[in-house]
């Protein structure tokens, strides 16, 4: 059983080499017996389960064969896709989780999440996050026309862009605190969102990030035996 770990995709119809690239690793691993976790920013932008479009019809396919052929498909919502819900992943018998979950393989305890969170020092993002995950809003802008909720999702693409202009790389990275909190009760912390990928040992135990997908590679996670303790990131090129 191969556990492949990837986050930060950012697919969507401006960047058809990062589709292409997903889209051959589905194909890849397909007949691996794939356990597929996706940690956030799957799509740089979703604006709602009832959205549909050419190049999202054809990743839906992919992932219906990669299902079919006995994987499995999990995601994590991440920042820029917050409003993605289980409604999509019955396409292809996908399953959502929570923003934080835990998973053993082997005889090693993973957390895995996002990252977003343990971004505490980003106050500013922490504010607006609280505001725009609100259970209500998310609601009513679900019953928003699709154009409305495009232009919305552009918005935010744009004001996301210029803040981060404005901010240090030590605001927008994780906090140690966070990041020590996070692995109290187990032995590995996987995320991404820092797009900074790495494998860190800290507090006797391990922190792999996971990197964000270029224009011709990206760096991801496969973990086969874990109980060999020999983690390392591989690079997937496309």
């Amino acid at each position: 059983m191969t556990h492949l770990f990837i986050s930060d995709l950012h697919l969507s119809p401006d960047h058809p080499r990062l589709i292409r690239g997903f889209l051959d690793l589905l194909d890849q691993y397909q007949t691996q017996e794939t356990q597929l976790y996706i940690l956030g920013d799957w799509f740089n932008a979703w604006i709602g389960d009832d959205y549909s479009a050419p190049w999202l019809d054809d990743i839906v396919e992919h992932l219906k064969a990669f299902t079919a052929a006995g994987n499995r498909v999990y995601f994590q919502v991440g920042n820029r896709d917050f409003a993605l819900h289980q409604v999509f992943l019955n396409q292809f018998n996908g399953q959502l989780l929570p923003d934080i979950d835990t998973l053993t393989i082997g005889q090693t305890k993973i957390r895995i999440e996002h990252g977003d969170a343990l971004c505490t020092d980003d106050v500013k993002y922490q504010r607006f996050k609280k505001v725009i995950r609100n259970p209500f809003l998310i609601s009513f802008l679900r019953k928003t026309p699709l154009s409305f909720r495009t232009k919305l999702a552009e918005g935010f693409r744009k004001r996301s862009n210029h803040t981060k202009e404005f901010k240090s790389y030590e605001v927008m990275d994780v906090n140690q605190g966070a990041v020590a909190e996070a692995l109290k009760d187990v032995d590995l912390l996987i995320h991404g969102h820092t797009h900074r990928p790495q494998i860190h040992h800290e507090y006797g135990k391990l922190r792999i990030v996971l990197g964000d997908w270029r224009e011709d590679q990206a760096q991801i996670l496969e973990i086969d035996n874990p109980n060999e303790h020999s983690f390392s990131l591989k690079t997937w090129s496309y």
